[in-house]
């Protein structure tokens, strides 16, 4: 075997390509609608929320930390930006920065709580969670809204056109907001230093402190960034939705953590990648599209979610002692 393609079979990410292939190549015999360009646009749509919490809590699980905040500041940035929306025309630039703020306000918070007070991440985002979620019901008092701003409701849609059966495509909101966020995440990891100390401080805390990286920096940085997709990634529900519920978003942590750990990152730290986050998130979506066009009950979703996690973290896991084994 070519020494390229044995290394590229040991890649996590190789394999979980292959399992996408094989289950797209099922659920397109089972169902003829699956592969199509409707089908195709509505899976990026729907799932553009999950595919931008996904690139946040990367950074904060690569890290070594985990945020569970993240669907309670993403309420937050929500019900606020679109309350100050319907009040004063604010525009697309006003509402996105708007939601930003918040975002990495409310992402600096937990990063000050857990560096400060050298509180366990879980425990301090667990504590946020209720906090931001229970102040933002207190003051609103549960209250949707279904008045949205005209130019809100319409969207971004670029590159329109419509086919025979005068079905609508275009480039919309969604799909140019999760590539953008996948491409900010890929960069940082990728190509800036501050990337590359995000994997060694999450690989080595304490060797990463003995040779004097910017601790307090990178977790800032790293919470701040997961609360920026959590405001994106907002505006990308709500405009979906065409409403905003308070109660909606919180509850949903599950799909985008299955999704970021069955991409290969591990809840240890210091690894993980965006290729494999990606298709973290479209082997889920896949999944779950698949049970709704076989006629398989929607409660059935969170049943094979919670499987598929068990299975990506020990997978994980025995992966991790291999490796241990072979070095020692």
């Amino acid at each position: 075997m070519p020494r390229w393609l044995l290394r590229l079979s040991q890649k996590h990410e190789t394999w979980l390509f292959v399992v996408i292939v094989i289950l797209a190549a099922a659920l397109a015999v089972v169902s003829p609608a699956f592969l199509t360009l409707r089908n195709a646009q509505d899976l990026l749509t729907a799932n553009a929320f999950t595919a931008i919490m996904a690139a946040g809590l990367l950074l904060v699980l690569i890290s070594g930390g985990i945020d569970i905040s993240f669907t309670a500041t993403a309420t937050v940035a929500q019900y606020i930006a679109m309350t100050i929306a319907n009040a004063h025309d604010v525009g697309w630039v006003g509402v996105l920065v708007i939601a930003s703020v918040i975002g990495i306000a409310l992402g600096l918070v937990n990063g000050l709580i857990i560096h400060v007070f050298h509180v366990r991440s879980i425990i301090a985002t667990l504590g946020t969670l209720n906090a931001f979620y229970g102040l933002l019901v207190f003051f609103c008092r549960g209250n949707y809204i279904y008045t949205l701003p005209d130019w809100f409701d319409a969207g971004m849609n670029f590159f329109e056109f419509q086919d025979k059966s005068e079905n609508y495509y275009s480039l919309n909101f969604q799909m140019i907001s999760t590539a953008l966020v996948l491409g900010i995440a890929w960069f940082i990891l990728g190509r800036m230093r501050l990337g590359r100390q995000i994997v060694a401080f999450g690989g080595n805390p304490e060797a990463a402190e003995r040779v004097g990286l910017p601790i307090l920096r990178i977790q800032l940085f790293v919470y701040a960034w997961m609360g920026w997709c959590a405001g994106i990634a907002s505006l990308a529900q709500a405009q979906l939705a065409q409403s905003i519920a308070p109660t909606v978003l919180v509850g949903r942590e599950l799909d985008v953590l299955a999704a970021v750990v069955l991409g290969g990152a591990s809840l240890a730290g210091g690894v993980g990648s965006v290729l494999g986050t990606v298709l973290g998130v479209t082997l889920i979506a896949i999944l779950e599209n698949g049970l709704i066009l076989v006629g398989v009950s929607s409660y059935w979703s969170d049943f094979a979610t919670g499987i598929v996690i068990l299975i990506a973290v020990s997978a994980t896991a025995r992966r991790g002692v291999g490796n241990r084994l072979a070095l020692a």
